[in-house]
Order: C-alpha cells, then structure tokens, then sequence
C-alpha cells in the first residue's frame, strides 16, 4: 500500500505558505503605493485572487501583513531568553542573537519603516512588540543580578538595552547611510553591547554590597 499521506500534507503546506507569500508581497505592494490607512484588506484580497476571509485566517489584523516578517524574529528572542542555559547571561544571548540576525536595510525593511514612521495605529502595535521583548529582557537580567523580575535594576536594564539597540541602529544610519555594510552595522552594535556589559557589571557589583 503506498502512504499518500505524507506528500499529500505537504502538497498543502506548500499552497499555504504560496498564499501566505502571496498575501505578504501584495500587501507590501499596495501599502507602498497607497499606504497602509488607504490599503483595505479586499483590496489586498482581490489582488491575490482570494476572498478577504482567507487573509484574515492568515493575518488576523491588517497590521500583522506589515509584521509579517518581524514576528518570527521576534519569536526566536523571547524563545532563546526563555531556554538559555544558566551559563549564559542574557547579554551573550542578545549578541548571539544580533550575530544571527543582523541584515542590511532591504526594501522590505525600509517600506516597514516608513508605514510604521506615518502611522498611528502600526506604531502602537510596534511599541507593544517592543515592549513584549523589554519585559523578556528584564526576567532574563533578573535572574543573571539574582533579583525579582519587577526590581528597578533589571527593569532599569532592560529598558537600556532597547534605547542602546535604538540608538546603534539609529547611529550606523546617521553616520553610514542606508547603505551601510553588516561589518559597519554590526560594528556599532558591538559596542552597545559592549556598554550594556560594562553597566551590568556596575549594577551586579553595586547590588553584592
């Protein structure tokens, strides 16, 4: 007996990450053309030749299309911060992390960017991400100082880590350009990393007094 199962399941994982692709590229080509307010969930149906219901089973909200690319990302941070061995400190994760994922501004970022830069609403659903990933961050800093995750140094931390991070991406723009190579880049991230060691140290030493 031949099992179709196999091939048969992954027929149908192919059609979903087709539409998926398909969803993402045209909502990326209508949000750059008439903006993300102006861009309706029927229109970015319509030009995938789907019904709008089958883009909502995809990306619940509209915002989530803008997203798309960022969640996963995301997701594989909060997942190394919550299974990191505990001879790792949640600045060697963080590095690791940046090694692994750090890119060069490509038009998908860039178009991000801007959508995020003129709009309410994504700029909300962006400072809530942000803000899933600064909570991570505390719990995993609480643990390397030995406090409880709602103590002012680790929260103090964690918010650190994210205006430092904001600022070398800010800084490798400014100085380098949109064009700027990985080394460049990952040059300025290395030495916020390298800050955000030097108070950690200070804050771990400050609190075994």
């Amino acid at each position: 007996m031949v099992d179709v199962a196999g091939p048969v399941g992954g027929l149908r994982e192919r059609k979903k990450a087709q539409v998926r692709a398909a969803i993402q590229r045209e909502g990326r080509r209508l949000f750059a053309a008439n903006g993300f307010e102006d861009t309706t969930v029927e229109a970015i149906a319509a030009a995938c030749d789907i019904s709008a219901a089958t883009v909502y089973r995809y990306f619940p909200t509209k915002e989530d299309i803008v997203f798309a690319d960022t969640a996963p990302v995301c997701d594989d941070l909060l997942r190394r911060l919550r299974e990191r061995p505990q001879d790792r400190s949640a600045v060697d994760v963080l590095r690791s992390f940046i090694g692994d994922h750090i890119i060069a501004p490509d038009e998908r970022r860039l178009l991000r960017e801007r959508l995020i830069a003129g709009d309410e609403q994504l700029r909300s659903h962006y400072r809530a991400r942000l803000a899933e990933i600064e909570d991570a961050m505390a719990a995993a800093i609480a643990g390397d100082l030995g406090t409880a995750p709602d103590d002012l140094r680790p929260r103090l931390a964690a918010a650190t880590v994210m205006a430092a991070l904001a600022a070398a991406k800010d800084h490798a723009r400014r100085v380098r350009g949109q064009a700027a190579s990985l080394e460049e880049v990952a040059a300025v991230l290395d030495e916020a990393v390298a800050f955000l060691e030097a108070g950690l140290d200070a804050m771990s030493q400050a609190g075994a007094r």
